[in-house]
This record gives C-alpha cells, sequence and structure tokens, in this order.
C-alpha cells in the first residue's frame, strides 16, 4: 500500500494518465493566467458597467473579483493536487458523481464553441474596418483556420501564441495605469491635477446608491470568466501541481489589481456620466489626455484580445472533449493522439462547432444565435457553483489521503467556498429580476436542464445495464 501519490501522470485515485504532451512552460502558465481574462469584456464592456454605477463601479469590480478570486483559489487547491485535462469536470465527477463531471463539461464546451463564434466575428469587424476590400467572412475563415492549425501542430504553439497576446495585453493595461497616474496628479504635458471632483461630483460616489453597484456587479461578473483554463493548460505543463500553484497565486491578485485600478483611473480622470456603453472608455481616457491615435490603439489591443481569446477557447474546449471522451462521456474516437500528443480529433470537434456558431452569427445575429448566446449567458455561474461544491466534497478527502498534495489550500475553508457559494446564489436571483439578464438565466437553466436530463438518462441506462 503506497503512503503518498505518485507523479499527477501516473494513475491514482482515479484520474488516468494523461497522454497529453508536457511542453507547456512555467511562462505560458503564467501569462495564459495574466491575459485569459483581459479582453474586449474590460476594453470595451466596462463602459456599459460605469454607466450603470457611476465612480461606485470600483466597489462593484471588487465584489465580482472577490468572488471570482475564491473560485479560482478553490479550484487551484484542485488542480494542484490532481492536474487533469478536464479539470473541473474531472473534480465534480470524483466529488459528485458522473452525471456531474458529464454536465460541467458539455456545458462548459458549448460555452466556449459558442462565444468563440462572438471573438471571431468582432475581430473580423475591426480587421475589415481596416482592410474594407476584403469580406468579413473572408477574416473569420482566416483566423478559425490560423488557429486551427496552430492548436494542431503541437501545444507549444498555443503556449507561444497566448505568452505574446498576453503580454501585448497586459503590457497596454500596464502603459495605462502609468499614463493615467500620472494625468491624474497632473505630470503630464498639458494636463493639471484632476483631484477628487469626478468621484465625488455627478452624484457623488454612489449615484445610483447601493442598487447602482449591485447592478455594476451583474454588468462586470462574466469579464472575470476564462481563468478556468490555466487550469485545464497545466495538465501540460512539465511540472503540473507547481505550475497551476504558481499561476494561479499570481494572476489571481494582478488581474484584481489591473481591473480596479484601470477603473479607478477611468472614473478619476473623467465625469462617469460623459462615458457611452458600447464605447471604450479606455478611448475616452487616452484622448482625453492628448494621445494621438487613440482609437486606433486601442483597437490593435483589442483586436489581439479578441484572437487571443478565440485561441485560448479553441484550446480549452478540445482538451474538455478529450477529457470527456477519456471517461466515455464523448465519442472514443476523439481520443487519438498525434506522435506530439496532440488531440487533433478533438481540435477538429471543436473547430467544426466553433465554425457553425460563426455561420450562425453572420447569417442570424439577432435570431438563432442570439438564443445560443443566451443560452450560455449564465453557465459560467453554473460551472463556477460546480466548482464550489466539488472543493466541498474533496478536500476532506484530499487532507485525508494525500495532504502533501495540499500545496495551495482554500482561505478559511470550508467558510469562504460556502460564502463563494451565496455569492453566486445572489447573482442568480439578481438576474432573475434584471429585465436584460432574465433571458440568459432562463434560457441557460433551459441549456442546462437538457444536459442534466441526458444525464440522468445515462446513468439510469448504465444501471440497467
Amino acid at each position: 500500500m503506497r503512503d503518498h501519490l505518485p507523479e499527477p501522470s501516473v494513475t491514482e485515485g482515479g484520474l488516468p494518465p494523461e497522454p497529453l504532451s508536457h511542453s507547456l512552460k512555467q511562462r505560458h502558465l503564467t501569462m495564459l493566467g495574466l491575459g485569459g481574462v483581459i479582453g474586449a469584456g474590460l476594453f470595451v464592456g466596462s463602459g456599459a458597467g460605469i454607466a450603470i454605477a457611476g465612480p461606485a463601479i470600483i466597489c462593484s469590480y471588487l465584489l465580482a473579483g472577490a468572488l471570482a478570486m475564491l473560485v479560482m483559489r478553490a479550484l487551484g487547491e484542485m488542480s494542484a493536487a490532481m492536474p487533469a485535462s478536464g479539470s473541473f469536470s474531472v473534480y465534480a465527477e470524483k466529488a459528485l458523481g458522473r452525471w456531474a463531471g458529464f454536465s460541467a463539461g458539455w456545458l462548459y464546451w458549448f460555452l466556449l464553441v459558442v462565444v468563440l463564434a462572438v471573438e471571431a466575428t468582432g475581430a473580423a469587424k475591426i480587421a475589415h474596418g481596416w482592410v474594407p476590400s476584403v469580406d468579413q467572412w473572408v477574416w473569420v475563415l482566416l483566423f478559425m483556420v490560423v488557429f486551427t492549425l496552430a492548436n494542431l501542430a503541437a501545444v507549444r504553439n498555443f503556449g507561444e501564441f497566448e505568452f505574446w497576446f498576453a503580454a501585448l495585453k497586459v503590457g497596454a493595461i500596464v502603459l495605462f495605469l502609468v499614463l493615467g497616474t500620472l494625468a491624474i496628479f497632473g505630470l503630464l504635458p498639458d494636463t493639471d491635477p484632476v483631484g477628487l471632483a469626478n468621484l465625488t461630483g455627478q452624484g457623488g460616489f454612489f449615484p445610483q446608491g447601493i442598487g447602482g453597484v449591485v447592478a455594476g456587479m451583474l454588468a462586470v461578473v462574466f469579464a472575470f470568466g476564462g481563468l478556468e483554463v490555466v487550469t485545464i493548460a497545466a495538465a501540460e505543463s512539465d511540472d503540473p501541481a507547481r505550475s497551476v500553484s504558481r499561476a494561479v497565486r499570481s494572476a489571481v491578485w494582478r488581474i484584481l489589481f489591473f481591473y480596479v485600478g484601470s477603473m479607478l483611473v477611468i472614473v478619476t480622470l473623467l465625469p462617469w456620466d460623459s462615458i457611452q456603453p458600447g464605447q471604450s472608455p479606455y478611448v475616452a481616457v487616452l484622448d482625453s489626455i492628448g494621445i494621438p491615435g487613440a482609437g486606433q490603439i486601442m483597437n490593435i489591443v483589442v483586436f489581439v484580445a479578441l484572437l487571443s481569446a478565440l485561441n485560448a477557447n479553441l484550446y480549452g474546449s478540445s482538451r474538455m472533449v478529450f477529457s470527456l471522451a477519456e471517461r466515455g462521456d464523448a465519442p472514443k474516437a476523439l481520443l487519438k493522439v498525434s506522435g506530439g500528443g496532440v488531440p487533433r480529433r478533438a481540435v477538429l470537434a471543436s473547430v467544426v462547432f466553433g465554425f457553425a456558431s460563426v455561420v450562425l452569427n453572420l447569417l442570424w445575429p439577432d435570431t438563432v444565435f442570439l438564443y445560443m448566446l443566451n443560452a450560455v449567458g449564465a453557465v459560467l455561474l453554473f460551472v463556477w457553483a460546480l466548482i464550489a461544491v466539488s472543493e466541498l466534497r474533496l478536500r476532506p478527502r484530499l487532507e485525508r489521503e494525500m495532504p502533501e498534495r495540499l500545496t495551495l489550500p482554500m482561505w478559511a475553508f470550508p467558510y469562504l467556498t460556502w460564502a463563494a457559494l451565496a455569492g453566486m446564489a445572489a447573482v442568480l436571483v439578481l438576474m432573475l429580476f434584471d429585465d436584460s439578464a432574465r433571458p440568459q438565466l432562463l434560457w441557460s437553466s433551459g441549456a442546462a436542464a437538457v444536459v442534466l436530463l441526458v444525464a440522468w438518462y445515462r446513468e439510469v441506462r448504465a444501471r440497467r445495464g
């Protein structure tokens, strides 16, 4: 009887050996963690949150960021102890049963392949604006082909693409924070110190009251989605347990700093009611402090952010469906792995559905695709809830059977895990009573119900068999 666990690549505790490549380096995972959630939702979508909450959007981001941080810490605990390409889907199966792993995996896969279409279409619109002679659909096709080939070739290609994409995004945020801070104190040419006028004027720091903070949180909480891919990628690193620990530790704090710091700069430099939803508040700030070509600069950053998210979602979806196939929850044909450790059939399967989503987005953006997009609107919260519940169930087992693997323990267990679940429940209730968010919750609940029904049917059939 062994008194300790062997290396993660060896079967133990119900986890199969990983046949995938182990060529991702620590720098790849670290930058993936930092860049994974810095996307168009921050650079453009944050304007809607500011319009709702005013300067108090800072509090909204703090609340949403704290919730995401707790979820990622819980997931990081399990990933450091039991690295797996299926990440939270594998842990849900171990903690709650096969139905939970099946449901978490397929819901997340559906989320990624649908959102992939939004990213490809958004990047194509920007590229079409730069080169109008090339049709938008041609750009979509080009992006999909390029990233498909990159993901088919070697996992290192994915890592390198994401490293440099994330480096550009992180660099843009850092430069924005430096320029904005200098402008706040009047240290840039032709600028004067702005003081606190924009934080306390136009209705004060809480112009919409606490309700504005809550509504703002509802608008920004989904911007923190994407960090989960780090724990999926960790299984293909050269040292999975240590890599995921370091990536999660560094990412959650720095991302919170980037998000909250950016909002503080924006609402300090500009009156909150001058920011228009749908327009980038970053562009407005750069224009206000006299940065030439601010609009085009941010267009480039958003373009890179969209391609980065497309690449990460294609990678994450392929590894998730591969893990489902490993556990008998997806066709076994998807298990074929190349000599370099790439699950090429899983990549192609995800691309096929990604292409279908793109076509639907191009042909019927306001009908068919809108329903699909609504159907994944709240899926992230469902997945987060399964992560928290899985951690509650698995933590006692980890303490009992493999305490040496608890290298990234959840803070104040189990109290903060329960607090995260309560926060997610609160967000879902708020969505139910919010006119704009209610369709997403209802359609997502319907999609989840279909997946759960299929999982239940499989369980019944297996028992009878």
